[in-house]
This record gives structure tokens, C-alpha cells and sequence, in this order.
């Protein structure tokens, strides 16, 4: 009997995400399609440095998509689901925290941990629950109607959530089950035909939007897919000329003359989509909402704690200049900024803790006879090894939330005099029955990995950073 394997599930698993996302929102396949010639062309300029972040196979097929649930049940479900493909919760992210606006949300990403399966399918879905407990946003009678809103719907079929258990279980399933598991899984993020009670809708959007994207159907849908691309600014550039109208900026890092880090995202702005409305009377007219957007991702090199910690130092530089030079835009701010103070080449970048590398022996290294020195700096320096950038393969929460107010139909309402409900990472874990792993960790498990290879190759005891 033939089987699918978890990875060859979440390949086409993407591949048929984004198929049915393309037909329901035009703009992503003009958005996919723009990307791929930005990247065949940095490919042709830049030749083999343009892949040291993943070949360009990869980078062509990678996606990550955006979905948004309600409750700690439907994320567990969401879990389970993505649990079938391969793919785990890491990181936690409070987007609470991190908008100016409404965003009653926090969040986690599902995603490959393993560096060959991520090389295999580099497929990652970012999950956002809602925190109706969270008396900022809803008040006490609003909260109970929402959490019973909530817990009256299906998001997710038994059958699905059925297959989805052997499949983790089993690490494959048999090619029937397969197609069916992949059929439920998609058509479970297809955008809901069922009209959208409209008081209610209105009642949560003018607390947020993203609440009442979440709680104000009965199902979910794929808010946005994002591709990955090489060049961002020319991608902006050429989206912008197709008359597209794009947000306003590109999150994260600057584009600067030095090493690529983390991660800069930009969209073209949500759409406003046609969507059965009910009345009060009962009665049924055609509407628009403003909820799905098309995002597009540029991936850089993966920092230590250390190495964020200086990120997040140097916004909050740039957000204090950019404050007192209201003239100047913010990008020219920022790349000021990075250039007085961030490290300007990945060796640097290394040299001082900054960034996660796999290490691998070098092949024109010294055959002289000499011994290999004991340090990571000196291995590299003397050419006994070769460093090569991890990927970031996580996400920035102030970038995800600045995404999600640039596409927001309004500023929502927030009570700050009251305090903030707690969520943290243990709480989400506790709530989908597994850990949400730390990325940090993940990262520098994999370059540990590499260095005790390359330490066994060449017969030393250890290496030392």
C-alpha cells in the first residue's frame, strides 16, 4: 500500500493552499508571480551568494501562511491539524503588546523544526488565538456573549481532526487517506459563503477588527500567504507600478549595505471582499469586508538573544530620532542607525555572538600537516572551516502586529487604565496540550550540532566559541 509521508503532506498542503488562495484572491498570484522574477533576476545578478539563505528552489516554493481561531479548543485543533503535516508551536508572541491599535490576539507560529524537513517544505502557519478574558478589549457581558459565540462552532471536522491524529501518530498515511485529510484541511480555510450576522460583526469590530475577524463568523479562514523574495524593494517597487496599492512601509530591519538579518515583511493592502450580510430582520444583502491582505516576506540571518537584544536596542533608537526629525523618513533613520552600530559583516556577526551559523569542514583547508586550532574564530580565519547563516525561520511581533494595523478598517478601542490579562508561553502550551518551543533554542541546537560534527572530523575534543 502506498503512504504519504508528513512531509510530502505539508508540500501539498501548501501547494493547494495557495492554489485556492490565488482563486480567491487574485492580487496573491500577481503577488507570487512578481516575487519569482525579482528572485530569478537577484539570482542571475548575484549568482551562488543570492542562495547562502537557501537555494533558490526553496525560496520559490517557501510560503507561510496567517490564520486566526478564537479559543484554546480551536487552537489545540489547529495543533493537531498541523500536528499531521510535521509541523510544531515555536515562539510565542503577544501582539497585545505590540500595536498602537486594538490587536486583542497572541499568537504562535507552526513550523518545521528539523533543518532537512524545513529544507524539504519550508511551510509555516502563523496562528493567532483571541483573549476574550482580556478586560482591555471586552468588558464582562460582551466577553460572555463572544466566549458563547465561540464555543457553539465547528471550525475544524471530526473526520479531519481524525486523520490529522494517525498521520502524527503514524508519521504518514495511506495515499486515500492523504487526499481526503488534505481535502478537509483546505476546504476548512476557504472563505465561508455563510452570511456574517452584521450587528454582531459590528458590535466586535468596534472594538477591532481583527475581533471581529475571528469572532464575528463561524469559521476561519487563510488571512493571508505570503511568499518569500529576495529583493523586497524592488518587489514594493514593482507591485506599486502594476497599480497596486501597497502599505505604507516595509517592517523590520532597513535595507542597508550590510548583512541581511531577521525578517522584513510588507503587503498590499486588505481588499474589500463581497460577503452575505443578515439582517436584523433576518434578511440577506450583499456586503464588503475588509479582512485578507497579501503579505510578501524577505528572510535574513537568525540573531542570538544577544543579537535581538541590539535590534530591539536600535529601534527604539531609531523610534526617539525619528520623533525629533519628523522631516526625515523613518528608512533613512534606520539605515543611519545600522550603520553606526550594527556589525557590518556576518564574520562580525559571528565573532561576537550575534548571529546563529552551521559550521562544516572547508574543502581547500590546510594539508600541511598543522593542527587545527580549538576556537570557532580561529577555525574560520585559518580556513579550516566555512560559516554559513542560519535562516530566520520565526517571526517579529512588532512587525506582525505594524502589518496588522496597516490593514485594519479602524483603530479599534482599548481601555488602558485596566490591566492586561497574562499570557505567556506556558500558557499557550498548556492550552494545545504541547510545548511551544523556544526558537532561540532550536538555533542553537543547530549550530551545537554542527560544531560537534566538525569537532569529530578533525579529532578534536571540542570547540570552543
Amino acid at each position: 500500500m502506498s503512504t504519504i509521508s508528513q512531509w510530502q503532506l505539508r508540500a501539498a498542503f501548501a501547494a493547494r493552499l495557495s492554489e485556492m488562495y490565488g482563486q480567491e484572491v487574485p492580487a496573491y498570484t500577481t503577488l507570487v508571480d512578481v516575487s519569482r522574477e525579482v528572485n530569478e533576476e537577484v539570482l542571475r545578478a548575484r549568482g551562488a551568494d543570492a542562495e547562502r539563505q537557501g537555494s533558490i528552489g526553496r525560496v520559490t516554493a517557501e510560503r507561510h501562511g496567517a490564520i486566526r481561531v478564537g479559543t484554546p479548543r480551536e487552537l489545540a485543533q489547529v495543533a493537531r491539524v498541523f500536528g499531521a503535516l510535521g509541523m510544531h508551536p515555536v515562539g510565542f508572541y503577544d501582539l497585545r503588546e505590540a500595536a498602537a491599535s486594538a490587536v486583542p490576539v497572541v499568537s504562535t507560529a507552526f513550523r518545521p523544526v528539523d533543518g532537512e524537513e524545513l529544507a524539504r517544505s519550508p511551510f509555516r502557519v502563523f496562528t493567532s488565538m483571541l483573549t476574550p478574558a482580556d478586560p482591555r478589549f471586552f468588558d464582562p457581558d460582551l466577553r460572555a456573549r463572544l466566549e458563547a459565540f465561540l464555543a457553539a462552532r465547528e471550525l475544524f471536522p471530526p473526520e479531519l481532526l481524525t486523520l490529522a491524529d494517525r498521520a502524527a501518530a503514524d508519521r504518514e498515511l495511506p495515499t486515500k487517506d492523504a487526499e481526503r485529510l488534505l481535502q478537509l484541511a483546505v476546504a476548512s480555510l476557504e472563505l465561508s459563503t455563510e452570511p456574517v450576522d452584521r450587528a454582531w460583526y459590528e458590535t466586535l469590530e468596534r472594538i477591532s477588527a481583527v475581533a471581529a475577524d475571528i469572532g464575528g463568523v463561524r469559521s476561519t479562514h487563510v488571512n493571508h500567504l505570503t511568499p518569500r523574495v529576495l529583493d523586497i524593494d524592488e518587489l514594493y517597487r514593482r507591485m506599486t507600478d502594476r497599480g497596486i496599492e501597497m502599505i505604507d512601509t516595509i517592517q523590520g530591519p532597513p535595507r542597508w549595505k550590510g548583512p541581511d538579518v531577521l525578517l522584513r515583511q510588507t503587503s498590499f493592502r486588505a481588499l474589500a471582499e463581497q460577503r452575505a450580510m443578515r439582517l436584523a430582520d433576518g434578511s440577506v444583502e450583499s456586503g464588503a469586508l475588509r479582512v485578507r491582505f497579501g503579505e510578501v516576506e524577505a528572510r535574513g540571518i537568525a540573531l542570538t538573544p544577544e543579537g535581538r537584544a541590539l535590534y530591539d536596542d536600535l529601534l527604539g533608537a531609531v523610534d526617539e530620532q525619528a520623533s525629533h526629525r519628523p522631516t526625515e523618513t523613518r528608512g533613512d533613520i534606520a539605515r543611519a542607525v545600522w550603520e553606526q552600530r550594527m556589525p557590518g559583516t556576518e564574520e562580525e556577526l559571528a565573532a561576537d555572538g550575534l548571529a546563529y551559523f552551521t559550521y562544516r569542514l572547508a574543502d581547500e583547508r590546510p594539508r600541511d600537516g598543522s593542527e587545527p586550532p580549538a576556537t570557532v574564530d580561529a577555525l574560520v580565519r585559518q580556513g579550516w572551516v566555512r560559516a554559513t547563516p542560519i535562516v530566520y525561520e520565526d517571526f517579529l511581533p512588532r512587525s506582525a502586529a505594524g502589518i496588522f494595523q496597516s490593514n485594519l478598517s479602524g483603530e479599534g478601542t482599548r481601555d488602558n487604565d485596566k490591566e492586561g490579562a497574562a499570557y505567556d508561553a506556558a500558557r499557550l502550551s498548556g492550552a494545545i496540550g504541547r510545548d511551544v518551543l523556544d526558537p532561540y533554542a532550536l538555533y542553537a541546537q543547530q549550530q551545537a550540532n554542527s560544531l560537534a560534527r566538525v569537532a569529530r572530523e578533525l579529532g578534536l575534543p571540542d570547540i570552543l566559541r
